[in-house]
């Protein structure tokens, strides 16, 4: 079991790309330029692997007007872990993930938790993947995005997994508050051979320049390095660039030996 969390609050890395590793799982966090006027961080991740039981937890953040909801959702996830993790243990079935996404819903959910939102400064963004066998299953509130690098769908044109979604929050402004709370879930089935997952808040993504708002682009960077490489290639990139937004990166990649699905006349 390996078990990691940040907040940027702690530490910001500002002027200061930093590499990870966590278990199988690479961290990459830059809190941007202070030359373009950044002085604070208010991402943050957590990051849960068990290799035994064949599972990753990944939790990125990206919030504003003080990083106080994010450190509450951190907070939140590392009081619940327990539960959490005894889920993650079951086998993997048909109903695995909604299980998984029920518990998770709970936590997001709980008046305690939404009382303490009320009283914060500030709200975040907030996506959750959870990788179990050759399914990745990810919820996400906000815009935070996952992609999936794999050259079956590259060839088809595909790499990010979840819409981004804007006015989505929890924090002050709770989406968990509304008459209908607001996010989105899904699930993927993975490809044989290597897949790359890659999770990131925006500001890698609208860095002046865009040199990777394309994802073509940013799954170019990481072709034929070594993943600690690649990423650190990536902040390097946009802190030259000139980014005050910050960037927080968490990608890992999945070898499958089982076959995929194909349509029934492939």
């Amino acid at each position: 079991m390996t078990n990691f969390s940040w907040v940027g609050s702690e530490q910001d890395f500002v002027d200061q790309p930093d590499v990870k590793q966590v278990g199988n799982i690479t961290v990459g966090r830059f809190g941007g330029n202070s030359l373009a006027g950044q002085y604070k961080n208010e991402d943050a991740c957590a990051v849960w692997t068990n290799e035994k039981e064949d599972w990753e937890f990944v939790l990125v953040l990206d919030a504003h007007n003080t990083a106080e909801s994010a450190e509450l959702v951190v907070k939140e996830f590392m009081k619940n872990k327990e539960e959490i993790q005894l889920k993650l243990a079951k086998p993997l079935t048909a109903v695995y993930f909604q299980h998984l996404e029920d518990q998770v819903l709970m936590v997001f959910q709980n008046e305690e938790f939404r009382k303490a939102c009320r009283e914060l400064q500030g709200e975040t963004a907030c996506i959750i993947v959870v990788r179990k066998g050759k399914f990745v299953w990810w919820l996400s509130i906000g815009d935070c995005v996952l992609y999936l690098f794999h050259h079956e769908l590259a060839a088809m044109g595909q790499f990010q997994l979840n819409q981004r979604h804007f006015y989505e929050w929890v924090g002050q402004v709770n989406t968990f508050d509304r008459l209908v709370p607001c996010f989105s879930s899904g699930t993927k089935e993975l490809r044989e051979g290597d897949n790359h997952l890659f999770v990131t808040t925006d500001g890698l993504l609208e860095c002046p320049g865009e040199p990777y708002s394309n994802p073509r682009n940013l799954a170019a960077a990481l072709t034929d390095v070594p993943l600690c490489d690649g990423i650190h290639s990536l902040l390097k990139t946009i802190q030259e660039n000139g980014v005050r937004d910050s960037s927080t990166v968490v990608s890992w990649h999945v070898d499958v030996r089982e076959a995929a699905t194909y349509a029934s006349n492939q």
